[in-house]
Formats: C-alpha cells, structure tokens, sequence
C-alpha cells in the first residue's frame, strides 16, 4: 500500500519517492511487523487462555514437559496476522511473488490451523492425519508451482542452479519443476513441523533463514549485484526481501513470547505455515540446494525420525533415545536452553557456508 502511495504522492512533492525505495519498506515492514507482534502478544495469550485452546503434552514424551501442559497454543495465528499486515502495508502489490508467497502462507496455516484445533477438541496429540495433510499440502504446493511454471516470463524462474558452478543452471520441464517444487514445499513444511518441540527451537533459525533468503532476492532481483555474483537476474525478485523483513519482525516478535520457558507456543499453524513459507521462497528464486544447507538443523531433524522409524521396523532397536534428535539430547540430560542455542548457533554457521557459495562460483 505505502509503495503505491508513494506513487501518487511523489507528482505533488518528490519526497514521498521515499516510500518506494526497497530499502526503506524493508526496514519499514520489519518495524511494523515487530511492533504488531510484540503489542499484541499479551491479547492474543489472554484470549487463548480464555477459549482454553492449551497445549496437550504427550505422556510418552520427556518428563520435562509435562510442566508445559496448559501453555497456550496457537501462537502462530500471532506470526501470520503480523506477518500479513505488515506485508499487505509495505510490500508492492502489483508483483505476483508477493501474491505466491502469501497464498501459500495462508493456505497452509488453515491446515496448520485444523491440526491444532482436532488436537485441541479431542484433547490429545491426534490432528489430521498423514493422509489429510498430506493431500491438502500437495494440493496447495501443486497449486503453486502450477503458476510459478505457467507465469514464468524469463528461462532463469523454472531453471534448476546448482552451487558452486556459475554456469550450471538447466532449464527443467513442467514435469520435474512441478514435482521437484512440491517435494521442496512439503517437506520444508514438515520439517519445521518436526523441529518445533522445545521453546525457541525453531523460530529462530526460521527467522535467520528468512533473512539469508531475503538477501539473496534482494542479490538476484539487482542487476549489479546479480552479475557480480554469477547470479541468474530475476527482476522481480527484489521484492521479496520485504516479505522477508516482515517475516523476520514477526518471528522475533513471538520470540519475545516463545522464549524458555514459554508463554506462548506457535502450535501447527505456525510451524506447518513457516516451513512452508521458507521452502515456497527458495523454490521462487532457485536455489533450494542453498536453502538445504541453510536449513541443516531442519534436515537432520527430519532425518533423525526417518532414521528411529526405519531402524525400529527393521531391527526392531532404537537408534535415539527419543526423536527428534532434540528430545534425544534432552533425555541425555542437557538442559533445554542449551540444546536450543547451540541449535541456533549450528544454523548461523550454516547459513553462513550457504551463502559463501554465491560468491564461490
């Protein structure tokens, strides 16, 4: 709204031009989506504790928690209203990535929103099931990479970019783009899903990632920049780093609320839609190899499940104590804040290599 406000305005003084620079709705997104979240927080805590939507703390989980039991849930609804607010006010409507992400953002926190409130009424930790969310997931990812492929207007948005090398970028078939960005989307999506189990656990190095991917929008969406760094030059892309200011400003936001110990959990309408967000981001500017490094801590989350399911199937042991690997190291006798920020600091490295290999091409 404010980049098309500037539009109008600036014929009556050049000043209001201001209002369009990228930079400046970047930071003015961020600002906004903060304060939303941090002003709101104590309304959104009172009123769920009010409709009794609590936390359910499964018995067959770390002792630990059992304390968390009646923490408010939901918190996520806390990250999307900011989140889309702030979006809707500082980010420029007339660009179609903007309505992507959005579209995805809220299509998967209603799936988020419905796993939570099932767990809420059945009073237990059984949501939809697999299948449910599994087919309403894809439905909303085949959706999405449907028009990213159909809308693309230049070869670079439906190219697959491989690091390291500045001139390895294959253009892919509907096909394979379409499938390869569902994979992306879905499993993002989950993977933070899985990740969000201790306090803070995995809005931060959500947050942190949202940054990263908006640095690389801004890289990619800039000529300069994009050719100095071998980058594919998507115009559009630029944009993204105001999504991306907004969604750092609501994640610290929340963070403000969901730190040890918690007042606030974000619940599957935060996780689910965060995941989903992320992996909808690197999918649009091509580089979801990138974001799989950045996303390590998300990875081995993942794959720590795989591992426990598959190895207790087959040879009937356990690998870890519990999975996720998180609950693993907390039933080692860790302590849950010093899980939480050694996490954090393994993402920050990661990130950190992630974007090493733009400029190693």
């Amino acid at each position: 709204m404010f980049e098309y406000l500037g539009t109008v305005l600036v014929s009556f003084d050049p000043g209001f031009d201001v209002l369009r620079y990228l930079t400046v709705r970047t930071i003015g997104g961020t600002l906004t989506a903060l304060l939303i979240s941090i002003l709101l927080g104590p309304l959104i805590i009172n009123i769920l504790k009010s409709i009794q939507f609590e936390q359910f703390v499964r018995k067959d989980g770390p002792e630990s928690h059992l304390k968390k039991s009646g923490t408010p849930t939901m918190g996520g609804l806390l990250i999307l209203f900011s989140l889309t607010i702030s979006t809707l006010l500082w980010a420029d409507l007339g660009n179609r990535y903007i309505w992507v992400v959005l579209g995805v953002t809220i299509g998967f926190s209603i799936i988020g929103f419905l796993d939570d409130f099932l767990k809420i009424k059945n009073k237990n930790s059984d949501g939809l099931t697999s299948k449910q969310k599994i087919i309403s997931q894809s439905m909303i990812a085949f959706i999405s990479m449907f028009y990213l492929y159909y809308s693309a207007e230049i070869t670079p948005e439906i190219s697959f970019i491989v690091p390291f090398f500045k001139d390895f970028i294959i253009p892919m078939s509907p096909f394979i783009f379409i499938s390869f960005g569902m994979f992306v989307l879905i499993g993002s999506s989950n993977a933070v899903n899985l990740t969000d189990g201790l306090d803070g656990l995995a809005i931060l190095p959500s947050v942190l990632i949202g940054g990263a991917l908006g640095l690389i929008a801004y890289a990619m969406g800039n000529q300069l920049i994009a050719d100095y760094l071998y980058l594919p030059h998507l115009p559009l892309s630029g944009e993204l780093i105001v999504f991306c200011g907004a969604l750092i400003g609501s994640g610290i936001g929340f963070l403000w609320y969901n730190t040890y110990p918690a007042q606030l959990f974000m619940g599957d309408i935060g996780s689910l839609t965060l995941g989903a967000v992320l992996g909808i981001m690197a999918i649009i500017l091509r580089h979801e190899l990138v974001f799989a490094i950045m996303a390590g801590v998300f990875v081995i989350e993942t794959l720590s499940v795989a591992i426990q399911v598959i190895s207790f199937k087959t040879r009937g042991k356990r690998v870890f104590l519990m999975a996720p690997i998180h609950h693993h190291y907390e039933l080692k006798g860790y302590a849950e804040p010093k899980i939480i920020v050694r996490f954090w600091i393994i993402t920050l490295v990661l990130i950190l290599v992630a974007l090493a290999t733009l400029k190693l091409r």
